[in-house]
């Protein structure tokens, strides 16, 4: 049921992403991992439309929001009104309270409201007042960002950073599918004559079967000797921490999972390594996301795979 689920929803996702299967299936992986995702590009290469398919094609209630200079921490997670008829204060939730939200252009906002989302993200939940609120079950974060260099853009604090469990680009497609899309026009039409290849209870019980999947103690230390090679590294100011490590572990198990396996093998790791680490470590050479994940696949290089 698992495979036939997962082949469903890959296919559908890649009707409406043409040509970027890696990204997709990476993608899927991240929320798979109960993890958030950071989709970072140049406008118009189709990260809000990755967001969509994703929410449409695993059945998921979604909120998109429009992050602006003057956004503020209630427009997302919500206010509490006072109620006259009832002489008391009662809570409206704001647009975090979905299975998955969009958060287009996360790094236009401002860094206050940008940390609105830290603990939506990392507990589940948000606290208003004295009062805290479950969020539902599954719930993501799909964020997307301009690279920080352009106008009007706020850098995105390592803490909120390390909350997003990967972070992948689209970048340009390719001349066969690019003449697809002029000829085919917005993707994102596709949607609505497309069936969910999923729902909630389906897409929790393959983020419980991802949790299932076998790591070996040999795979650890492999993954263990990957932190530390980013530990050792004179360019790399800050290595990668033991939650970063605890993502990549989960990242790898969904990936296996997604190719139709139980045990996760040390090319599940390689996979994911580059979406994992790239948004958590800094080099100073290095600036853009596909540059900075090329950094990463090749520091993964130099750790001798187990045998």
């Amino acid at each position: 049921m698992n495979s036939q689920s997962l082949d469903s929803a890959l296919a559908a996702l890649d009707r409406i992403i043409l040509g970027k299967p890696e990204a997709v299936r990476l993608a899927l992986a991240c929320l798979l991992a109960r993890g958030h995702l950071l989709i970072e590009d140049v406008p118009g290469v189709g990260k809000t439309t990755l967001a969509h398919a994703l929410a449409h094609v695993l059945g998921l209630a979604w909120q998109r929001v429009q992050f602006t200079s003057d956004l503020l921490p209630a427009d997302i997670i919500g206010v509490s009104v006072f109620d006259a008829s009832r002489g008391e204060f009662s809570f409206r939730k704001g647009p975090m309270f979905t299975q998955l939200l969009l958060a287009d252009e996360v790094n236009r906002a401002s860094p206050k409201t940008q940390s609105a989302l830290l603990e939506a993200m990392e507990e589940r939940q948000v606290s208003v007042d004295v009062t805290t609120y479950r969020l539902p079950d599954p719930v993501c974060v799909v964020a997307t960002q301009n690279p920080f260099e352009q106008l009007g853009t706020f850098r995105l604090p390592e803490s909120q950073l390390d909350r997003f469990l990967m972070r992948i680009s689209l970048g340009y497609p390719d001349a066969a599918h690019e003449k697809a899309l002029l000829a085919e026009g917005d993707r994102r039409d596709l949607l609505p004559g497309m069936p969910p290849a999923l729902n909630p209870e389906a897409v929790r019980e393959l983020q419980a079967a991802a949790r299932a999947v076998h790591v070996a103690p040999a795979l650890i230390d492999y993954v263990q000797a990957l932190l530390a090679s980013t530990r050792r590294r004179s360019d790399i100011p800050i290595g990668l921490s033991p939650r970063a490590g605890q993502g990549l572990v989960r990242a790898a198990r969904a990936w296996a999972l997604i190719a139709g396996r139980d045990l996760t093998l040390p090319e599940d790791v390689q996979a994911v390594f580059a979406a994992v680490a790239s948004h958590r470590l800094e080099n100073a050479g290095v600036t853009t996301a596909p540059d900075q994940a090329a950094f990463i696949a090749e520091l993964a290089r130099g750790v001798p795979v187990p045998v």
